[in-house]
């Protein structure tokens, strides 16, 4: 594998019988690079990311994600990434420091790390306060930003955000990104689907999926130069005119 490539597909491939829902993608992510995955309802983004996160096998092709083969070394990719889900993948029910030591334990973290990170971690989020709080209690936002900081809790060479600033105002959506940033300038590579195309504009390089297929691929200056459109909202509807299929 090459170093600089954190995440490689060739030829990626999902099928559903006779339903083609991911149709050869090739394409490489750089480390500390923060990649906007793009797609209308139905494109294939989602299932395209359950293959590179290990939790789904591709019918054909290849792939690696923090060096490791996504078909025969599912389980090492899961433990060298994270997620975050539009649910936000915390349990509501726990306490947000519960939530802390339940993912670092999942993650192999020494009892005496978890302690000192969660009280790092709460800190820089400003929920001392909310220690002993149950997730459920919190606003949409400090879930928010909490899921994304439980996400990143041991330091994964990928984190994967999977619609992860819907329902929140535009504020929040900033600060989140602020987030985003800090994550990527301590080298960790950001893999964001997401349906806010002023958020596109944030990333490195994006790619825009129809139909199961990467139509587009490049930084959001590049692409609006090579449809010559002002935003990268302009570019997103244009290609997604193509689309035959709906549904993801």
């Amino acid at each position: 594998m090459n170093q600089e490539w954190v995440i490689e597909a060739e030829g990626l491939t999902k099928c559903f019988g006779a339903f083609v829902a991911v149709d050869h993608l090739s394409f490489q992510v750089k480390r500390g690079e923060i990649f906007g995955f793009l797609g209308a309802n139905g494109a294939g983004k989602t299932t395209a990311m359950r293959m590179l996160c290990g939790l789904s096998r591709p019918t054909s092709g290849k792939g690696t994600v923090a060096g490791f083969d996504i078909y025969r070394q599912a389980e090492e990719v899961k433990k060298h990434i994270g997620y975050m889900s539009q649910k936000f993948s915390l349990y509501e029910d726990l306490k947000v420091w519960e939530n802390l030591r339940l993912f670092g334990g999942i993650y192999g973290l020494k009892d005496r790390e978890i302690a000192a990170k969660t009280t790092q971690m709460l800190q820089e989020l400003n929920l001392e306060g909310e220690r002993d709080a149950l997730v459920r209690s919190l606003p949409l936002g400090w879930k928010q930003k909490l899921a994304f900081s439980v996400s990143i809790f041991h330091k994964p060479q990928v984190v994967f955000l999977d619609e992860p600033t819907g329902g929140v105002d535009p504020i929040t959506r900033r600060q989140f990104w602020e987030m985003i940033y800090r994550a990527a300038d301590q080298g960790i590579t950001i893999f964001v689907t997401t349906h806010y195309m002023d958020e596109a504009e944030y990333c490195d390089r994006v790619s825009i999926m129809v139909d199961g297929r990467i139509k587009a691929l490049d930084s959001p200056k590049n692409l609006r130069n090579q449809f010559q459109v002002p935003t990268m909202d302009d570019v997103f509807q244009r290609l997604a005119r193509e689309a035959k299929r709906k549904g993801d």
